[in-house]
């Protein structure tokens, strides 16, 4: 899924569509943020975050006052018809890199082959790693063929439990150096399954 779109000419963008969602994701708690907070938050630099507000508060999904920027109505319906859940995540010996974030993408699963795609996407934005958990057959599978409940049963427990996973989702998980590369993966992973 695209959400912004590339310039046809002039410079390329020094962002990608999952800092865009995740400046949203952001501001969905309702408080108001700075434009410097708020490019520390994403991981991007403050010109690329002037760019992305300029842009959100062009598609009426920002509001900018003095005392902050916020998100609006129509930001939050927005985030609301996207199929996707982040997720605070840390599984052990799962994932590479020192941190992890998670996003369940709803009905999704079967659009899932063998993780690889999910995997190639979030190293390609900077990742360490990419992991992608679906449910086949009611077994907890990382694809293409290794069963979390049989070799990990302590992680499916936790999956299980804590995530909300139904068996038409799939959990793909981002790792990397910082939070936000691990953040970035996640999400840039996970829209590459509505393409």
């Amino acid at each position: 899924m695209k959400i912004i779109d590339e310039p046809q000419f002039g410079p390329m963008f020094r962002f990608n569509d999952a800092n865009v969602y995740w400046s949203l994701y952001v501001l969905s708690d309702g408080k108001r943020m700075g434009r410097k907070r708020l490019a520390e938050e994403v991981g991007i630099g403050e010109g690329s975050m002037r760019r992305i507000i300029d842009t959100l508060k062009d598609w009426d999904f920002i509001s900018i006052k003095q005392t902050g920027i916020t998100i609006t109505k129509a930001g939050q319906n927005f985030l609301e018809q996207m199929p996707m859940e982040p997720v605070d995540v840390f599984l052990p010996d799962s994932v590479i890199g020192d941190y992890q974030q998670g996003v369940i993408v709803r009905g999704c699963a079967t659009k899932v082959n063998n993780g690889m795609e999910q995997r190639d996407a979030g190293i390609k934005v900077g990742a360490t790693g990419c992991t992608t958990i679906v449910i086949r057959d009611g077994i907890l599978m990382m694809p293409p063929d290794w069963n979390i409940d049989q070799n990990q049963p302590e992680i499916a427990k936790v999956i299980r439990q804590d995530y909300g996973l139904g068996p038409s989702d799939a959990l793909i998980i981002g790792g990397g150096m910082t939070k936000a590369s691990a953040i970035e993966a996640a999400i840039t992973a996970a829209l590459a399954l509505f393409r």
